[in-house]
């Protein structure tokens, strides 16, 4: 990506699009190419912010994926999303495959829509597999991204853990009043 920036919003990703790559869309739309490895998924055990997230005690098994997300084939984010077990185990949001339409259709057609997100977004230190994922010199940081996604109830069902280097993101938040 070199001095190419990037511009990133959540809006694409809260909603059960038409069908498609929410993140190839939003590459594409820019004139640039977006894909995304799905590196594992299944049952893990819960970690403190997860749990804290999701209202579920530490180490209780929850469903996680990850992704690693490439723009123009060099990786720009570290994905984590977790799910609470009763809402994913034995979908395929537990598997490695890609979910046709996306993960926020599928849940949405299981009956799990999103009404509620909180995204919190922090400077630190990489750990040795973003730096080494992410391509980062040494000493270089992240941004965290922590996006918890509730449904209308203020329930839990999605928690999103992205590291990417700064260097390489803007986010960008644009906010309706009224």
């Amino acid at each position: 990506m070199g001095t190419d920036g990037w511009t990133s919003t959540s809006l694409p990703y809260l909603a059960a699009a038409s069908g498609g790559d929410a993140w190839a869309a939003e590459a594409a739309a820019e004139g640039r190419r977006g894909s995304q490895r799905i590196v594992r998924a299944g049952r893990v055990a819960a970690p403190q912010e997860v749990a804290d997230l999701l209202g579920v005690p530490v180490g209780e098994p929850v469903v996680a994926r990850r992704r690693v997300m490439y723009l123009d084939d060099e990786p720009c984010e570290l994905t984590d999303t977790y799910y609470p077990l009763a809402i994913a185990d034995g979908t395929a949001l537990a598997g490695t495959a890609k979910i046709r339409g996306g993960a926020i259709r599928l849940l949405s057609e299981m009956g799990y829509v999103g009404a509620r997100v909180r995204e919190d977004v922090t400077a630190r230190p990489a750990t040795g597999q973003e730096q080494e994922t992410l391509l980062l010199g040494p000493g270089e940081p992240v941004l965290q991204l922590t996006r918890l996604t509730m449904d209308d109830t203020n329930r839990p069902i999605q928690v999103d853990m992205m590291a990417m280097p700064p260097r390489r993101q803007k986010l960008r938040y644009e906010i309706r009043i009224g």
